[in-house]
């Protein structure tokens, strides 16, 4: 059993049939085969000829009757939104190099801000995870990634627990001290906490290898899935999270690199992000991973005054609180119809340029979108030329600016009734009726398209 990427290109819809996500979704099905199944989908970027794609598949695996029936692009459309509460979804996807959050938990203070202006804030481990050190706030609901795709395409709902009991499941490593310091950890979260963790040590069974695609993203191969899953079928029931301390095999110098390096992109968070998604999309269940450290000599690496962004992990030795942390609450998965559902999501932030499910349901249920210029990425696309509706897209310089614009939505506020000069009302008469007959047509005719390519 294979885990592994796929990278394609997508042509534009030129028949202006379906929605943009229903095209995605019908040319991505043309690329799997019957034993494959999809677990992670982004656009890196949109060019003249199309949507370039890359895609995380499960390869060979027992597809049970849920799998079969569904998949991450399955899409159900919200019915309406509940204004009860004002809830935010803040996305920083897993390797693409992003300026603020691509690191070594950077995103933290950009979480706080942000869960500082709404009722509960939804992100993902990338977001908050610094070895050591977690500071999400208590409105703060840690939800791995591919479980935050499946909330907004309108699949699942989340419930709020008050602690989970966490399996973690760790490699035997060669040197004891890495084992017994990862225990160690866990006694640590236990004693501090309150954590219900269990440890497992298994015999080295999986083969994770790093790597970089065509686009720059840090993704992966993993081998030998089959032998995790086993172990997982036999104890998932008992336990209501997983965590994950396992190695992923990277060249020695990209260690060293890593910290003096600023531009080299986080190589260990892409394939671990692939990783939890199989667990997450398989078992249903909320899971996190930490790299295992691969020796003393490692450990031992004279990196001198690193980035701050890098520095949790130049300070830590199994990188595990933060995420015994974040699983202690993280929220279970249930129905649409029980606990928070896409009906209850208020607004999304993402950095500018990013494309992937999450996106493309806010674009087709109408959840205002802010996009954050200055966190800056590998991604290449311009939501702007995408089909947003009016007053659903805002494109913003920075988090500062994002969450005046989070407080402007949550009051019912117009941006452009804020800033100064203001323009004079709009006034529709008969001759717009004309104009409009006439645009609905190119418009329909182009939904599909980025409108300026």
């Amino acid at each position: 059993m294979k885990l592994i990427e796929k990278e394609f290109l997508i042509p534009y819809n030129t028949s202006g049939n379906n929605s943009l996500l229903e095209y995605l979704a019908a040319n991505v099905k043309n690329e799997l085969s019957a034993t494959e199944i999809p677990v992670r989908f982004v656009i890196t970027s949109t060019d003249n000829d199309g949507y370039q794609c890359e895609l995380g598949v499960l390869q060979n695996i027992g597809i049970n009757k849920r799998l079969k029936e569904e998949t991450i692009f399955t899409f159900k459309k919200r019915e309406y939104e509940n204004t009860d509460k004002f809830n935010v979804v803040l996305l920083i996807p897993t390797g693409i190099g992003a300026e603020i959050g691509g690191h070594c938990g950077d995103g933290n203070v950009v979480a706080r801000l942000i869960a500082s202006t709404c009722d509960t804030l939804i992100t993902h481990p990338n977001v908050v995870n610094a070895s050591d050190i977690n500071e999400m706030t208590d409105n703060t609901l840690y939800v791995e990634g591919s479980i935050i795709t499946r909330l907004l395409m309108g699949q699942i709902g989340l419930q709020r627990t008050r602690s989970n009991r966490i399996l973690m499941l760790m490699d035997k490593h060669e040197d004891k001290l890495f084992n017994d310091e990862i225990i160690n950890a866990v006694s640590t979260a236990r004693i501090s906490l309150g954590v219900d963790c269990d440890v497992y040590e298994m015999d080295n069974i999986i083969n994770c290898e790093s790597m970089y695609s065509k686009s720059g993203r840090a993704i992966g191969k993993i081998e030998k899935l089959e032998y995790l899953f086993e172990i997982i079928d036999k104890y998932y029931e008992k336990y209501d999270a997983i965590g994950l301390s396992t190695f992923i095999n990277v060249p020695e110098f990209y260690h060293k690199n890593y910290f003096s390096n600023d531009d080299m992109i986080n190589p260990w968070g892409g394939i671990e992000a692939m990783l939890t998604h199989s667990i997450a999309e398989k078992y249903n269940i909320p899971c996190a991973h930490s790299p295992m450290m691969a020796s003393r000599k490692i450990m031992e690496l004279e990196v001198g005054i690193v980035d701050p962004r890098k520095a949790p992990e130049s300070a830590s030795i199994t990188y595990l609180h933060c995420i015994l942390k974040g699983l202690h609450k993280s929220p279970r998965i249930t129905t649409p119809d029980k606990g928070i559902s896409i009906e209850d999501i208020s607004c999304l932030i993402i950095p500018s340029g990013c494309i992937g499910l999450p996106t493309l349901s806010a674009l087709e249920n109408g959840i205002p979108v802010i996009a954050v210029k200055e966190n800056s990425n590998r991604m290449e696309n311009k939501l702007e030329e995408y089909p947003f509706k009016h007053n659903k897209l805002f494109i913003v310089e920075n988090y500062l600016e994002a969450v005046g614009v989070l407080n402007a939505i949550k009051s019912g506020i117009k941006l452009d009734t804020i800033r100064r000069p203001i323009e004079y009302t709009n006034v529709l008469n008969a001759k717009d009726d004309d104009w409009r007959v006439e645009t609905t047509a190119i418009f329909a005719e182009n939904i599909n398209k980025p409108k300026n390519i």
